[in-house]
């Protein structure tokens, strides 16, 4: 059985990608496809790791960590299926009890409890992370919080970030 591990190759072929099976894939599109074509995931390129942004290497969020294609599209279908049952009305309505601060985790389980969902079922986390960063770039909610981490100068990482509506600061 030949394996597929594709990594990045530097040099003056610019965007290039090398593949154990010996294949030299030229751009980015070329390895995905490989990838795909082979049941890798196609973020990763079946190495199980990905780069979030310059200098922070973690597991990657598409496939799992897991550097295969089926894992990579259970989750795409779960996150779709979690848009479509978690709404921004949803979000405002939960977010709209709080009359303090409130934490990512907080809201994501009052989403999870309000609608009956399994643990595990759905990402409702990166579902509700992503519509109350909607929420704060609208001005209707604050982040509090501080970065839990720094990486280099110019990224910061929250582990479970904090809000609070806009209103309740007298904004």
């Amino acid at each position: 059985m030949t394996t597929h591990a594709i990594s990045p190759q530097s040099g003056i072929l610019g965007d290039a990608f090398a593949c154990e099976c010996g294949a030299v894939l030229a751009g980015r599109m070329t390895a995905e496809l490989h990838a795909a074509e082979n049941g890798l995931c196609t973020v990763c390129l079946g190495s199980t790791l990905e780069d979030a942004a310059p200098g922070l290497r973690r597991g990657c969020t598409a496939c799992a960590a897991t550097g295969r294609r089926k894992e990579q599209i259970t989750w795409q279908l779960a996150y779709a299926e979690a848009e479509q049952l978690i709404t921004m009305s949803v979000v405002r309505g939960v977010v709209a009890a709080y009359d303090g601060p409130f934490h990512l985790s907080e809201i994501a389980d009052s989403v999870r409890a309000g609608l009956g969902l399994p643990t595990g079922r759905l990402p409702v986390g990166p579902r509700v992370r992503d519509l109350l960063l909607e929420l704060q770039a609208a001005g209707e909610i604050t982040m509090l919080s501080a970065p839990d981490e720094m990486i280099g100068t110019d990224l910061v990482l929250y582990r479970d970030p904090q809000w609070q509506r806009a209103h309740t600061l007298g904004l």
